[in-house]
């Protein structure tokens, strides 16, 4: 089981060659939508605002820290799932090695649960297809997790580490990657590899206007192979307005979707209803 501070210790092993994956959806049903430009349908099924929400700049204009919506607006969690492929694992993907998992994928369409996929430039450019069909479904939102998933601070789990003069081009190129592969609009949101960050990296990334989105609740899903493990950490971990960092990958995280099995019907037992991460920093800035 990794602990809740250790969580970034299962991303930074892809800087040593077991790097998490990313969820795809090879033959998967459905119609995809999320971006900066413009967001996507919301999970309540409401109007969609021009421009997605966002957090105020913090003290500075220091980039702005999202981990978890309110807690007194009824229970709602948000569902995210780490699309992590690092910019050096062409040759791994090229010899056979999947970064994704469609099967993941299609349990949560199957259960109608809205997701936000933090999604690298680098597996944009190896599923291009898998990208654009979560990208416009109406369920998905795509986020930002870099394009290199290179550290964003120094001593961050062995990670190679991305330059100060590198870290908003890292960002745009992701951005640009979605673009190639026709994702219509990945929202503002970036999360950062291996969760690290330091004032020097939200001052750099203030001028890309992006809310840095973090977790409340750590699945333990990477590596893990107990899905029982990875549902009751889930579950005994979730308040209303959580944010639940999950993967979606067959190599690195196989017992996730096995997972969801217990995790989606138990938390709606509890009364819980699935949204996005636009859907909790939209009520975050409303209740303000």
């Amino acid at each position: 089981m990794i602990p809740v501070r250790r969580i970034v210790a299962a991303f930074a092993l892809g800087a040593l060659g077991v790097t998490l994956a990313a969820c795809g959806t090879s033959g998967a049903p459905g119609t995809p939508k999320p971006a900066p430009p413009g967001p996507p349908a919301s999970a309540s099924g409401n109007a969609v605002p021009s421009r997605p929400p966002t957090l105020a700049p913090g003290p500075g204009g220091l980039t702005p820290v999202f981990t978890n919506g309110p807690r007194a607006l009824g229970r709602t969690v948000a569902l995210t799932f780490d699309a992590d492929m690092t910019a050096d694992q062409g040759p791994r993907a090229a010899g056979g090695e999947h970064f994704d998992n469609p099967r993941l994928i299609n349990t949560l369409r199957a259960f109608k649960v809205p997701a936000t996929v933090f999604m690298t430039g680098r597996w944009a450019d190896q599923y291009p297809a898998e990208a654009r069909a979560i990208g416009r479904d109406p369920l998905f939102e795509v986020a930002n997790h870099s394009y290199s998933h290179y550290a964003f601070t120094k001593d961050c789990y062995g990670l190679p580490t991305v330059s100060e003069d590198g870290m908003r081009a890292d960002v745009e190129k992701a951005y640009a990657a979605f673009r190639r592969a026709g994702v219509p609009h990945p929202m503002p949101y970036f999360r950062f590899p291996g969760g690290c960050y330091d004032q020097r990296a939200l001052r750099t990334l203030s001028a890309v206007g992006v809310t840095a989105v973090q977790w409340d609740v750590v699945s333990g899903d990477a590596f893990a192979t107990d899905s029982d493990a990875v549902a009751r950490q889930v579950l005994e971990g979730v308040k209303p307005g959580s944010v639940v960092v999950m993967h979606c990958t067959r190599s690195a995280a196989p017992a996730t979707e096995r997972a969801l099995r217990t995790i989606v019907p138990e938390l709606r037992k509890k009364g819980f209803r699935f949204v996005k991460v636009s859907d909790l920093i939209g009520a975050t800035d409303q209740h303000r």
